[in-house]
């Protein structure tokens, strides 16, 4: 049981860990332990997340999120089998975190009488600057 919020807790089944072998340096070691982690949360079909929560996870995975509607999240930083594991799922309890809160909706203002006009001044001003540009006919 991995605890996020109060209210939102990720049951065992809904989380599938594989173990890999991490690339970069670690000497033989790296070609004989597997310490990297792939963690798999199975968030469409989770019981315990409400469906704003799973849109806006849905957004904010972003490519990590799979077809099927799975999160996918992969740590290979340490040498250690047991902190990466830790690792991948802090990152999932900061994911599903962010997810919770609601963003603030936008109030659109409107430009003040002020601002309208001082535009429109200058955009005569600079049709003004252009206009002159033109040939010059002079009667020599």
């Amino acid at each position: 049981m991995l605890r996020v919020t109060d209210e939102i807790s990720i049951a065992d089944w809904e989380l599938s860990e594989q173990f890999i072998r991490a690339s970069g340096p670690g000497g033989q070691n790296v070609n004989k332990v597997s310490t990297a982690v792939e963690l798999r949360f199975e968030a469409e079909r989770s019981p315990n997340l409400p469906g704003p929560v799973k849109a806006r996870l849905k957004r904010l995975a972003g490519r990590r999120w799979t077809k099927d509607g799975a999160v996918i999240l992969f740590c290979d930083e340490t040498r250690s089998q047991a902190r990466n594991r830790d690792l991948v799922r802090e990152r999932l309890v900061e994911l599903i975190e962010k997810a919770t809160h609601r963003p603030k909706r936008r109030i659109p203002t409107k430009p003040t009488k002020g601002s309208q006009r001082r535009r429109i001044e200058a955009k005569k001003q600079r049709g003004e600057v252009k206009a002159l540009r033109g040939k010059v006919s002079g009667s020599d």
